[in-house]
């Protein structure tokens, strides 16, 4: 047995794109959302495992038989669900050779080149965000590629927490207040959770429709000074630009001033809408950000960069090497020692770590910023079409305005109202959980379709359904379609 034979990886490695390929080709053809009960795998392969090898050829027959039946396409370009994961060739040509090379790269000396691409391609991407210089390692911050957002706010927050705690006494912990909005990834209370904060901390402040579910300054003081007034300590606020339900904007620049009235750490989580952020006519939206202490986005959300790559920009990478550091003395090197270079395994949670900046480095140089910019803006254009076929139809409305590719709508009451010819037998349900109630049926038949693929979100009471435009292969006809889709659905839920 070889399991690197030079020759035979070529052979099946060719196999493979060529698989893929022919998948990418056809991807339209399958259903969305994947069709397959649960546990239906289970039924389909043997309870033990091969003692002896199987050829390619029928591993690959089984994989399209029995995985791709069960696989929800995420890159389908009628995948309208969550946030995009938007992949590119360029974004998997570095996956493939980062995995090709598949070197551990927890400090300089395990490869340098691991290290100082991934602080380049951070300063690269810093710059076409128009990030201040303190956030850059040309300043004097840094960033680094880490897997998920959720892996983001972690790190910062053991940082925030730690620095908190070197003034008020590590025995203060109890006392420590996390702040986010009712619209804030639920990844901050799971990391706050994980780093100790009590429970009855994590502070989630009320949004409202009537100013487009963001977190209002003044909300903050006013949580902020009941606190302190309870002998509390504020800590750390995560603001969001592009929250998940609606792609809410919180102004990080009013938020900040508040927060650094009373020390606290800003972490601004633009993963999904950081991105466009390279559009100058987006820029202003993370205006206030040289005030925050850290920003991220997720490049492999909308920045055709394969899963898994999250951008986290800190201005003190001191603070997160204070809290995240390790010496042992089987990694000790003269390098580290000099304090000359970039060891990542103190910018993480884990020790080993992916060459991710090869992704990012062959994305930025595939198609170069310009491109990369009119590929963002394509993806607006489509989310306005479609919001324009919305409103035309008068069964339905926009729930709130939209900021990027992400359309939130529904059928209206008074069209469920209408439901049957008026004959709905609501068991006494008021008109707006009857709204509901059609709502999350429209949906559902939707996505049983197997057509398209959209998600859902609950905000101020109300079930709005998702449009989120931004897979690679989506073009405008198929938002057409998508449009289509969702009028013959309700239409067969009105007659019904």
């Amino acid at each position: 047995m070889n399991p690197l034979d030079p020759r035979e990886f070529r052979r099946q490695g060719h196999m493979i794109i060529d698989f893929l390929a022919d998948y990418y080709q056809n991807i339209a053809d399958y259903p969305v959302l994947s069709q397959v009960e649960p546990g239906y795998l289970r039924n389909l392969v043997p309870d033990f495992p091969p003692l002896n090898p199987e050829p390619i050829e029928t591993i690959l027959q089984d994989l399209q038989q029995h995985i791709v039946p069960g696989i929800t396409h995420w890159q389908s370009p009628n995948y309208f669900a969550y946030f995009p994961s938007s992949g590119s060739t360029a974004g998997f040509i570095g996956e493939m050779l980062s995995t090709g090379f598949n070197l551990v790269g927890f400090n300089w000396v395990s490869s340098p080149a691991a290290t100082e691409l991934e602080s380049v391609v951070m300063d690269w991407l810093g710059q076409a965000l128009k990030l201040p210089k303190a956030f850059l390692f040309s300043g004097s911050g840094g960033g680094v590629l880490l897997g998920t957002t959720c892996e983001a706010l972690l790190v910062t927050l053991v940082a925030a927490r730690d620095k908190m705690l070197s003034k008020i006494g590590r025995e203060n912990i109890s006392r420590l207040v996390v702040y986010v909005s009712d619209q804030t990834h639920c990844a901050v209370q799971k990391a706050a959770h994980i780093i100790g904060i009590h429970p009855k901390n994590f502070r989630v402040i009320k949004t409202m429709k009537s100013t487009s579910f963001a977190l209002l300054p003044e909300s903050l003081l006013s949580a902020i000074q009941t606190d302190v007034q309870n002998g509390l300590v504020p800590c750390y606020l995560c603001a969001t630009v592009g929250t998940t339900s609606t792609t809410a904007i919180d102004p990080l620049g009013p938020l900040c001033k508040v927060a650094k009235k009373y020390g606290m750490w800003v972490h601004v989580d633009a993963a999904y809408a950081g991105s466009v952020c390279i559009c100058p006519e987006f820029r202003q939206l993370i205006d206030g950000v040289e005030d925050a202490n850290s920003f991220s986005l997720n490049a492999h959300k909308w920045f055709l960069t394969n899963l898994d790559c999250c951008c986290l920009w800190v201005k003190d990478p001191a603070s997160l090497i204070k809290s995240l550091s390790t010496h042992s003395v089987y990694l000790e090197n003269s390098a580290s020692d000099s304090k000359q270079v970039v060891d990542y395994k103190d910018w993480q949670i884990t020790l080993s770590r992916r060459f991710r900046a090869l992704k990012v480095w062959l994305v930025l140089r595939s198609y170069g910023v310009a491109n990369l910019r009119n590929f963002l803006r394509s993806h607006v254009e489509m989310a306005k079409a479609f919001e324009e076929m919305v409103r035309k139809d008068q069964r339905f409305e926009i729930f709130v305005p939209r900021n990027f590719a992400v359309v939130c709508f529904r059928l209206l009451p008074s069209a469920v109202a209408k439901v049957g010819n008026g004959k709905v037998q609501n068991g006494g349900l008021k008109t707006e959980d009857l709204a509901n109630e059609m709502n999350r049926r429209l949906l559902d038949s939707i996505n049983g379709s197997g057509s398209v693929y959209m998600t859902h979100a609950i905000v101020g009471g109300v079930f709005v359904i998702r449009c989120a435009i931004g897979a690679t292969l989506t073009d405008t006809p198929h938002v057409v379609k998508a449009w289509k889709v969702v009028q013959d659905h309700a239409d067969a839920i009105q007659n019904h």
